[in-house]
């Protein structure tokens, strides 16, 4: 099967890496240093699922160059994926899937509106990495898993393909989940609930469980997203927020979030996909959500100076 990561950064690099590593066909779309060291040295994963290079690797800087595909994996920011529908077009035929891999619930949508429904999946990751330096992706915390499905919940035969060929995947596990509109807003609300409270304390995953009172709004941050997904129809699995924070208590205790670690650093952040999502759309239900409106009111001036809105 011919893949196409538009997007190789840290998710992109690892999954498409573990992809060529099965033998699949593999192109990154990448720019800047990131293109130029895997065209020079190959791209390298350290993981603690087993280090590996792809040398060489095929990368390029123009989607235009590369043809169509059969499987798309958008795996850019949540801020991005508007951008990369446009982008990805000349790789996109008839029977090709666009699987986009982001935090937040908005990206399955936002391709669809410009791809056509029928071309596009439901998708998210559970994989704590970062890019180590150009060509090289360091994969830190959580067992890597693919969750993936089709948006109106029916199987079919792409997406028992696809699960197929992630299975056979070193290093990541495959998951299609019966509502996956149901599991992006069960990601929602543990990525939201720790990248923001992370982002507010500037503090690690074993700090912020382990103090009571960040511990409390860890689960007030989840209890807010939960009444959400309901308001909006989303059946969530039963005690999700006792499970999620198990999930935390099991993390590494230096755990950070991306987009804590991209507002740490001054970096744009994904943080209207994730706390502004659960302010935005428990607007639109009628909910309050206290603790993300202050999470959301306490980082945006940092966000807005990031993206060069304020001086």
């Amino acid at each position: 099967m011919r893949f196409a990561i538009f997007g190789a950064g840290a998710v992109g690099g690892y999954l498409g890496g573990r992809l060529a590593q099965a033998g699949q066909d593999v192109v990154f779309i990448a720019r800047g240093e990131q293109l130029k060291a895997i065209r020079r040295s190959g791209l390298r994963v350290s993981s603690m699922a087993g280090d590996f290079l792809i040398h060489p690797a095929d990368a390029i800087d123009n989607p235009a160059e590369v043809g169509m595909v059969d499987t798309v994996l958008v795996t850019v920011k949540a801020w991005q994926v508007l951008e990369a529908a446009e982008a990805v077009k000349p790789m996109v035929g008839p029977n090709t899937v666009v699987l986009p891999i982001q935090n937040g619930v908005d990206a399955p949508d936002q391709l669809a509106a410009i791809l056509g429904a029928e071309r596009v999946l439901g998708g998210l990751c559970h994989l704590s990495a970062r890019v180590a330096g150009p060509g090289h992706i360091l994969h830190v915390a959580i067992s890597p898993r693919v969750t993936f499905g089709e948006l109106d919940r029916r199987m079919s035969e792409r997406v028992e393909r696809l699960r197929h060929v992630f299975e056979g995947c070193q290093g990541l596990t495959a998951v299609v989940p019966p509502d996956i509109r149901a599991a992006l807003w069960e990601k929602l609300l543990f990525i939201a609930a720790i990248s923001g409270v992370g982002a507010v304390t500037r503090q690690p995953a074993g700090v912020i469980r382990s103090v009571p009172e960040t511990r409390a709004m860890l689960i007030r941050a989840m209890d807010e997203v939960a009444a959400v997904a309901e308001a909006r129809g989303i059946r969530l699995l039963p005690g999700i927020v006792e499970k999620t924070m198990e999930f935390i208590d099991s993390m590494p205790p230096a755990t950070m979030a991306s987009m804590q670690r991209d507002i740490i650093d001054g970096r744009p952040s994904e943080l209207e996909a994730q706390n502004g999502a659960v302010v935005r759309v428990a607007q639109e239900v009628g909910l309050e959500v206290p603790t993300h409106a202050f999470i959301y009111a306490s980082l945006l001036p940092g966000e807005l100076k990031a993206r060069g809105g304020i001086a």
